[in-house]
């Protein structure tokens, strides 16, 4: 069967930034829908940002593509140049190797669920965040801006 059962698909809450960068994204709520398809060449996640959740640290990729897709609910796109609401049926994209720091707050009262599709290149990728000392290196996972690890 190629359906994908979202009960199985790997739920994940929270973040992986360390602390004090983990605190906004603490009730994000992801499930793996690539992950479950066994796609490899490209990520697909079903987001879940509840009120107040950030869906990340402002960041951008070097070699990976972004694009999301608002099924329910509002957010507010926070980018370098300015802050644009996003509703159901909006989408954005982001392409890869533009310094413009993104992410997506919920600042509504209501859950948002938002549809995540990225290009999987770790390997290549950096994934700088503008806001804060840290850099996703990749293989050498989180790193502060000097390059030493957390």
């Amino acid at each position: 069967m190629k359906k994908i059962d979202l009960a199985a698909a790997v739920r994940k809450e929270g973040s992986e930034y360390p602390p004090p960068y983990d605190r906004q994204c603490a009730t994000r709520v992801r499930h793996a829908l690539g992950d479950a398809a066994g796609l490899t060449q490209f990520g697909v996640n079903l987001l879940r940002l509840r009120p107040g959740a950030w869906s990340s640290q402002r960041h951008w990729h070097t070699a990976e593509d972004e694009f999301v897709w608002v099924i329910e609910g509002e957010v507010m796109l926070v980018t370098q140049q300015a802050e644009e609401s996003l509703r159901a049926g909006d989408c954005a994209g982001f392409k890869a190797g533009v310094p413009d720091g993104h992410h997506l707050q919920n600042r509504s009262n209501r859950d948002a669920l938002i549809l995540e599709i990225g290009a999987r290149d770790p390997e290549k990728d950096l994934v700088d965040y503008p806001d804060i000392d840290l850099v996703w290196g990749g293989a050498r996972g989180n790193l502060h801006k000097d390059g030493t690890s957390y």
